[in-house]
């Protein structure tokens, strides 16, 4: 089988991705907080045997195999990491609406442990406790946040939590030294990647506004362009494929024939 064709298959898988992750995209352009997906491309370098023949006597190689480059860069898809720039925000006049500007989380207690969000929709529980859409305790300083019932609840900037006019807790406003160490976990919630060396520090330059929510930071004509170039690109490796196949096919029909 030609190279060209497993150049050709490993784009078309490679855009077979891109495209999972623009869909994807796109079905959560209405999600309250949602951070788009992107990919990086990156080159590798197919080296040949001669290549590593580092033997500076004449008598051993002294003529060129090949021509120069000894190494042929083949572009491949090296991460997927989320992109955390700022959203919209819309304004609702729900007190219990939150959003975030500038870089930060709410962190919220699941049944698997704590984990971060963006997502700012909260609600109040039978309870008084403060729980966000999928029914996440939402995490103050001391703990999950409840608020006496029947009264007026007032967050400052600073992720204060005011009731009657008095700061009865303050919100868990984290941030992580490495954001591209986050990871999706599903419910729009994030987790520090497994095995990575960033952490969890207090997000300091973020700032709350109540009665807003942030919405997704996704472009929906931007993504509906990628989406079409992806298409394209994988529609031109069919055709590479195919048109591979069938001169593999004449030459091996055509050797060993008599003319």
């Amino acid at each position: 089988m030609q190279d060209s064709t497993y150049s050709a298959l490993f784009g078309a898988l490679s855009n077979e991705k891109r495209l999972a992750i623009i869909a994807n995209n796109l079905a959560n352009a209405n999600t309250t907080g949602y951070k788009r997906d992107q990919v990086a491309f990156e080159d590798t370098f197919q080296r040949f045997a001669h290549d590593y023949l580092v033997d500076s006597r004449i008598s051993l190689r002294d003529k060129e195999l090949w021509p120069k480059p000894d190494v042929i860069a083949k572009p491949r898809l090296s991460e997927q990491h989320v992109d955390l720039s700022q959203g919209s925000l819309q304004l609702t006049g729900n007190p219990l609406d939150l959003a975030i500007t500038g870089e930060g989380f709410f962190k919220v207690r699941t049944p698997d442990g704590d984990f971060m969000t963006r997502s700012g929709s909260f609600q109040m529980n039978t309870e008084g406790g403060i729980i966000s859409e999928q029914g996440f305790n939402l995490l103050g300083s001391g703990g999950p946040l409840t608020i006496p019932a029947g009264e007026k609840v007032q967050v400052d900037g600073l992720g204060q939590v005011l009731v009657g006019g008095e700061v009865v807790n303050t919100l868990d406003l984290v941030t992580v030294d490495d954001p591209r160490a986050l990871e999706k976990v599903g419910n729009n919630l994030y987790r520090v990647r497994t095995g990575s060396q960033a952490r969890e520090v207090p997000a300091t330059e973020a700032r709350v506004e109540q009665g807003y929510i942030e919405k997704a930071n996704v472009e929906v004509v931007g993504e509906m362009v990628a989406m079409i170039e992806v298409q394209r690109a994988f529609e031109m490796y069919q055709r590479m494929i195919t048109g591979t196949a069938d001169m593999d096919k004449t030459v091996s029909e055509k050797v060993g024939s008599v003319i």
